[in-house]
């Protein structure tokens, strides 16, 4: 584990006065994916954001001038570029926990749980913000349970507890679901956190146009009857259920979402044909 602090300040210092916590898989997951926490956070003198990067980093994608960079060169690269994104969006502290993705995905890892529990324990922030349960790449679920292991091992309860949509967005969600974060003062923040990413911009994936494209579309088609009140918006699903519940089944809570959305689509059609 390697804990980065923007202001210099000690690190034990620094992960107490967190009030944002987010907890993701990747380099460049807490920019792309939870942005809410970062946007909420910069520039406002009593909130902390403090982010938390799972994996290593090793195993992404690479092409162009990253073609032929080996794993090792490409955890250097990526975490030069999580810390300099923590220096524009003036994090509170960025900690590395450098598992493979193999790890996150393994179920039940005790070492993965534990880490992540420290941290959270360390920190005791009022708000966590992980992926979604329904997100498609696996190493973004994994990181997700096992945010919810470490929660229910600690019986910490967080006010907010909130999963971002990421490798694939929620708009399938129904609405009544949904948590909702206006981003649109922080849209030039954004932008700017994203473009540091250039080992995955120019390796091939141009999450640059991406991200803003999904919370200006997100802003747009949040309600089909009303003008836009936003600009840009990120949404996330409420996992504050699982936390409440410990006997609650992570795979039953997120099924039931879908079931939910099926249910709709048989109400609407019903209603029209």
């Amino acid at each position: 584990m390697y804990i980065y602090i923007p202001d210099g300040t000690e690190s034990a210092v620094a992960l107490k006065r967190t009030t944002h916590l987010a907890i993701a898989a990747h380099e460049d997951d807490l920019e792309l994916n939870i942005f809410p926490p970062i946007a909420m956070c910069c520039g406002e003198a009593d909130l902390y954001f403090t982010g938390v990067v799972a994996t290593d980093g090793a195993g992404c994608p690479r092409a162009g001038a990253f073609a032929d960079v080996t794993d090792e060169e490409m955890v250097r690269i990526r975490r030069a570029e999580q810390i300099k994104a923590a220096d524009i969006g003036r994090y509170n502290a960025q900690v590395f926990l450098d598992f493979t993705s193999a790890q996150i995905k393994a179920p039940g890892n005790a070492a993965a749980i534990d880490a992540i529990a420290r941290i959270i324990e360390d920190a005791k922030p009022a708000h966590i913000f992980t992926h979604n349960l329904a997100d498609k790449h696996p190493t973004h679920v994994g990181t997700a349970v096992k945010t919810v292991q470490a929660l229910r091992a600690l019986k910490y309860k967080p006010e907010t507890f909130c999963g971002c949509e990421g490798w694939r967005d929620l708009d399938w969600l129904n609405d009544e679901l949904k948590m909702r974060f206006d981003v649109s003062k922080a849209a030039e923040l954004g932008e700017k956190l994203v473009a540091v990413f250039e080992s995955q911009i120019a390796g091939g994936k141009r999450y640059d146009r991406a991200s803003v494209g999904r919370r200006v579309a997100n802003a747009t088609f949040a309600e089909s009857h009303a003008v836009d009140t936003a600009q840009a918006l990120c949404v996330g699903m409420d996992l504050m259920p699982l936390l409440l519940d410990p006997a609650l089944d992570i795979e039953e809570f997120i099924c039931q979402k879908a079931l939910l959305f099926v249910d709709e689509l048989h109400r609407t059609i019903s209603s029209v044909k």
